[in-house]
């Protein structure tokens, strides 16, 4: 099997695991409100390849912890990242009626509806890390407050500010790549370190977590940049400040400084796989 078929195994192991989970979550229905609990399933059961969560698993295995630990902080990334998605396509934000080739959550709901099944997986995400079996209550706290911190003004919700200004007047390459770090960058950093947290990782454990998956998420930015150009214009990418082969070489660059945030570690194949992973899909 080459990278891309081993990685996809790995990537559909851990994707049918948090699938699993969320299903349980929001099995009942409640009479009055289970449209909105179909809505809150309909987007997060909607097929996506589930990378944020899949990093936690790993980076709690790298450090020899078992899948159980790491299975309600991976649920909580991926029930943010779903909410974000959500509010993302509405109206009044990017504007997309669709997500994974289906309807977006409002085109298939109704505006109000999909505002508030995002609302539902943002709190939902917190109760899960709340009231997990499987970590002690420090593990706990760690764990919402870099959750709450990496998706909130100083993380996701900050970049997606800076996005939101930067389709009325061009950003400058520092704002676009604050912009990246912040919007992309932080939650997939926030994946990692969840990761080190369920597995009691010490701080240098964090630190080699943060440098890997803040490279990983602008790398992965930067190739979505490559994949899309042309299709929207307007918009300020890497492509507004380099060329496409100069993208490609920061892409590898960036990659290069994932890798070696784990070269300290034996078990790390994996995650290494995964960061090549992402760079060859622009290929």
């Amino acid at each position: 099997m080459n990278l891309m078929d081993i990685t996809a195994t790995i990537l559909k192991a851990h994707s049918e695991d948090t699938g699993r989970e969320i299903s349980r979550i929001f099995s009942e229905k409640d009479e009055d409100t289970g449209v909105l609990t179909e809505a809150c399933l309909y987007s997060a059961m909607s097929g996506g390849k589930r990378i944020r969560p899949a990093i936690t698993f790993e980076f709690c295995a790298m450090l020899g912890a078992g899948k159980e630990k790491a299975l309600p902080l991976a649920v909580a990334v991926e029930l943010v990242h779903t909410y974000s998605l959500i509010h993302d396509d509405l109206p009044c934000m990017d504007n997309d009626d669709f997500r994974r080739g289906k309807p977006s959550c409002h085109k298939a709901y109704g505006e109000a509806t999909a505002l508030l099944a995002g609302d539902a997986l943002l709190t939902e995400a917190f109760r899960v890390i709340a009231e997990a079996e499987s970590i002690g209550d420090s593990a706990k706290v760690m764990a919402i407050s870099e959750l709450s911190r990496k998706a909130g003004i100083g993380g996701m919700i900050g970049g997606q500010q800076i996005d939101l200004a930067g389709e009325k007047n061009r950003l400058s390459e520092i704002q676009h790549r604050k912009m990246n770090a912040l919007k992309t960058g932080a939650l997939i950093e926030c994946s990692a370190v969840m990761g080190v947290i369920a597995a009691s990782g010490n701080e240098n454990d964090i630190k080699a977590a943060r440098e890997y998956g803040l490279n990983t998420g602008l790398a992965f930015q930067a190739v979505d940049d490559l994949l899309d150009k042309g299709e929207e214009e307007n918009k300020t990418t890497y492509l507004s400040f380099m060329t496409e082969s100069q993208c490609r070489d920061y892409i590898s660059e960036l990659t290069e400084k994932a890798k070696n945030a784990l070269k300290g570690y034996k078990n790390n194949a994996n995650l290494c796989m995964l960061a090549d992973w992402l760079k060859e899909r622009s290929v």
